[in-house]
């Protein structure tokens, strides 16, 4: 069966974060299957995946999140159907994607088990296991297809020399988790209180970011000192080479955003800001990461997701103090 194995589809809608969680599984499979076409099926806000690894041979795009979504999917069986795919394995609770998926007839597909009719219009229903690191729940899909078991994203990024002393700060998360009231970091003030401690303990500050952390930035700017830090923002053209500068960091901090899973990637030393979101589940168990949570007594906590869709009003999650992050990064 192995040798048959020529085409394969991922599909997985999503952030950029979501895409290098998801991506140790697509490794997995094509070291498995060397000489197979790798096809991922994704948001066109996550394209910048491609930036980060040289395995994904081609991009099919659907817009998910707009109002013609089910047209968008219907697009994208138009495409799935020109390109005569061996296998499909698809991410998603939603008991949508295993009707979708047996309409796209590939012969063999994967998905997550959502109850009696994914078993029947699924060749592989995979029970869902969330309790654990997000990228161990993707790579459930596609044990079936392989043992081998990639842990971590490997990024074909050029990894830069460490420049000692320096503390590379991403203030900012997506801009479409803020307009949903996903609240995941500390405010813009807090930021710049953090970036003036630091450099008066003698460190090299670098601050960098997006487009979606233009509002952050600019009120950084506003308070701190030009003195105080380097300021990188929107000098990176692409996600490659903000990948490239996390390399060079001898230490980097940031929110739960896709920076943290490209750093983690890289194996840059990593400080996070977590309120919500539960840590467990977003940051590996090598010790490269270390988060960043207040003292909550909240009994929700972590609630994003599986218990709220949005944030709370009260943040007593993300209560922290600029002493209490600078002093995280400089004894740990």
């Amino acid at each position: 069966m192995q040798k048959a194995i020529k085409n394969i589809l991922f599909i997985n809608f999503g952030g950029l974060g979501d895409e290098i969680l998801f991506l140790p599984a697509i490794i997995s499979v094509k070291k498995e299957f060397p000489d197979c076409k790798i096809t991922l099926a994704l948001e066109k806000r996550s394209s910048g995946i491609t930036e980060l690894t040289d395995i994904i041979d081609e991009t099919l795009f659907a817009d998910i999140k707009g109002k013609h979504k089910y047209f968008e999917m219907l697009k994208l069986l138009f495409k799935i159907w020109s390109k005569n795919f061996d296998i499909v394995v698809a991410s998603g609770s939603n008991k949508f994607i295993s009707i979708f998926l047996f309409g796209t007839f590939i012969p063999q597909r994967i998905g997550y088990n959502t109850g009696r009719l994914s078993k029947f219009l699924l060749t592989n229903a995979v029970d869902l296991n969330k309790n654990q690191y997000a990228s161990k729940m993707y790579h459930d899909l596609v044990r079936s297809v392989t043992n081998i078991n990639t842990e971590i994203a490997e990024l074909s990024v050029e990894r830069k020399p460490i420049e000692p002393d320096t503390i590379l700060i991403h203030p900012g998360v997506s801009l479409m988790s803020i307009k949903k009231g996903m609240i995941k970091t500390v405010p813009a003030n807090i930021w710049a209180e953090v970036i003036i401690k630091l450099s008066d303990n003698g460190k090299k500050v670098i601050l960098i970011g997006g487009p979606d952390d233009k509002e952050t930035v600019t009120t950084i700017q506003h308070i701190v000192p030009d003195e105080k830090y380097i300021n990188l923002y929107g000098k990176t053209k692409n996600v490659r080479e903000l990948a490239e500068e996390i390399s060079k960091a001898e230490k980097f901090l940031c929110s739960d955003s896709a920076p943290l899973h490209i750093a983690a990637a890289l194996g840059t030393k990593t400080y996070a800001i977590f309120g919500s979101t539960d840590d467990k589940k977003l940051i590996p168990e090598n010790g490269v990461v270390t988060p960043i949570k207040a003292n909550c007594s909240c009994p929700l906590r972590p609630c994003l997701w599986e218990k709220r869709q949005t944030t709370c009003e009260t943040l007593e999650c993300l209560n922290l103090t600029s002493d209490e992050i600078v002093e995280k990064i400089s004894t740990i």
